[in-house]
């Protein structure tokens, strides 16, 4: 990954499906001693960076969109951290927030409702117009536009009231509540280019506050606004601009749907060698799209690619071999990811907590970590990574008990009444089968045989269990609009930064779109989740979330599996092969000599 961007206004635990996404906690094995090019444990190459060549990833799918505020996707939050740095980021070896278009750390008031930040005076958009702190504040309009198809991005800025440009290169939020990680949430923006986004000047004149309150916006501001949201919804998906240091140059050809994205290097980029402003010592960055892991393997092999995601099989059986050793190095690293089965509970039947618990008592954790994942994973009970502090370390396993499933089914009044074999039940006056669809993306070997094995114990308990694996995009639209039954999926996260559950699990995020696709209720959760965002003491917000992580284990909304163990391979090509161990590989600081550059700038 680059920079530790933050970006909650386009990354927020997105939905993991695609490339080498959101690494957390990644220090594995070390490349091997005999390694001729690359230097390990965050140690600099001994030769002198050189520009060229390109960095060619792997997706499984062509990202949702690239509209930087609407898209939601692992995928496109890839490509889009090349394009939109933020004004501040993580520096990945200390994990401390440093100034990227900011110009040093924001002012802050006493009572923390109060937040300036000052902008670098020399940033430009990829099209060379400057980045003014106007653009700051539209892009705040935008996420804050009730009629942004962004309700993922809104909830991390609900306590701005207001926001106020003060010069050229200030720029003041105004806060109702304070929240603990606002330095990090304000931080994240990724300013838009106005003129661009906005070519007619639509949300001149309207403030934030007026979008927030809605309602009360006057007739002729309210057509304006809804213009602009149509038109932002509508004709940005494919066509991003920003001020990074890697552009899309032309979205007709530089983006084959099912084949490739290219993205250019900005030869007038305004950083150019900071690396942690995002500059990059590669020409291009190329994302190659491939749906299936095993051709993925077969081109990383075939020098098709330079970086690639294993499955367990591919870690352990296909590359264990010395010839593949002088061809790629590897990295093992333990990401910031929860794998899971999510119950649709506007389903009648998964609405019922007790099903959600007898489902989750015939899922058996252990033997898919051993047999799907080769032992590369980790059983977990609650969304937060195991290792940070606010992780519930007292949820014993939610076990592997087939009779206690049963048995709960039964109290339930699951029966089968006709003797077909499948348990029915009356519900509103018709008699219901127990009958669960499980989906999930086509292309992840591992979801495919995660959902045919609890599909066996599923059927063995009486339940029409099936499987299905679906295009991503189809995929996805079903998710957004609860038009499933249960889905594997998987949330991003970093260990980095303390976690922040209300996004993922709080009744207001349980709207098409949002990221409660779930539909998870609950008013104490609800509760917690919004005292927890307003505490500054951290033995507080323990607390909070250790009942919080027991409510839903009690409710069981997802059946959590594991956070998997990622080995990652690379083209020895590169030097200054860094691995960092909570923020994973530091793609900015990767180059190669100009005697191994495969590509040339003409080719």
């Amino acid at each position: 990954m680059r920079r530790q961007w933050l970006l909650p206004a386009r990354i927020p635990a997105a939905l993991a499906a695609s490339i080498l996404v959101g690494a957390l906690v990644a220090c594995g094995p070390a490349p091997e001693p005999e390694d001729p090019i690359s230097v390990p444990g965050g140690k600099e190459s001994v030769a002198e960076p050189t520009r060229g060549d390109w960095l060619v990833l792997h997706s499984l799918s062509d990202p949702e969109s690239l509209n930087p505020l609407t898209s939601n996707d692992a995928g496109a939050s890839s490509v889009l951290g090349w394009i939109f740095p933020s004004l501040v980021a993580l520096e990945p070896e200390s994990l401390e927030l440093e100034p990227v278009i900011a110009r040093e750390h924001p002012e802050v008031s006493e009572d923390k409702l109060r937040y300036t930040y000052r902008l670098r005076d020399d940033v430009t958009f990829s099209d060379g117009t400057p980045l003014t702190a106007e653009d700051v504040l539209f892009t705040i309009k935008a996420t804050l536009h009730p009629k942004v198809n962004a309700p993922h991005a809104r909830n991390y800025f609900e306590s701005v009231r207001e926001a106020s440009v003060l010069d050229p290169h200030t720029i003041r939020f105004d806060l109702r509540e304070p929240y603990f990680r606002n330095d990090l949430t304000l931080g994240s923006i990724s300013p838009l280019p106005r003129h661009y986004y906005d070519p007619e000047g639509l949300l001149e004149g309207i403030r934030v506050s007026d979008l927030i309150d809605w309602e009360n916006l006057d007739a002729e501001s309210s057509e304006r606004a809804r213009r602009f949201a149509k038109q932002f919804n509508q004709d940005f998906l494919r066509n991003p601009m920003g001020p990074g240091a890697f552009v899309l140059r032309d979205p007709e050809n530089d983006w084959v749907t099912g084949e490739r994205i290219t993205l250019y290097h900005r030869d007038d980029f305004w950083a150019p060698g900071d690396s942690h402003a995002g500059d990059a010592w590669v020409d291009r960055i190329v994302y190659r799209i491939i749906n299936d892991r095993a051709a993925a393997l077969v081109s990383f092999k075939g020098g098709d690619l330079d970086l690639l995601s294993l499955t367990p099989i591919q870690h352990r059986r296909q590359t264990d071999n010395e010839r593949f050793k002088r061809r790629a190095g590897k990295n093992v690293g333990v990401r910031g990811g929860t794998i899971y089965i999510g119950w649709n509970q506007t389903n009648p039947i998964l609405k019922d907590r007790e099903v959600r618990r007898a489902l989750s008592h015939l899922v058996d954790k252990r033997n898919i970590i051993d047999k799907v994942l080769l032992g590369l994973g980790r059983p977990i009970e609650g969304p937060i990574f195991p290792k940070r502090p606010e992780y519930n370390q007292e949820l014993p396993p939610y076990v592997f008990d087939p009779e206690r499933a049963r048995a709960i089914l039964e109290e339930a009044g699951w029966a089968d009444t006709d003797g077909d074999g499948i348990r029915d039940k009356l519900i509103g006056g018709e008699r219901v089968p127990l009958r669960i669809e499980i989906l999930s993306n086509t292309g992840n070997d591992q979801r495919r045989d995660i959902g045919l094995a609890v599909i066996d114990e599923f059927k063995r308990a009486g339940i029409d269990a099936s499987f299905r694996g679906i295009d991503w995009s189809i995929f996805l639209d079903k998710v957004k609009n609860f038009n499933y039954d249960a889905v594997i999926l998987g949330w991003t996260g970093s260990g980095a930064v303390p976690p922040d559950m209300y996004q993922i699990w709080h009744s207001s995020q349980a709207v098409p779109g949002g990221s409660n696709f779930v539909n998870f209720r609950n008013d104490e959760a609800d509760r917690l989740l919004e005292e927890y965002r307003i505490s500054f003491d951290a033995a507080h917000r323990k607390e909070l979330y250790d009942r919080f992580q027991q409510i839903l284990y009690e409710e069981q909304p997802y059946t959590f599996l594991y956070t998997p163990e990622t080995p990652t391979a690379w083209d020895r090509r590169f030097q200054g092969v860094i691995w960092n161990e909570v923020t994973g590989p530091d793609l900015n600081r990767w180059w190669v000599p100009t005697g191994s550059q495969k590509h040339k700038p003409s080719s």
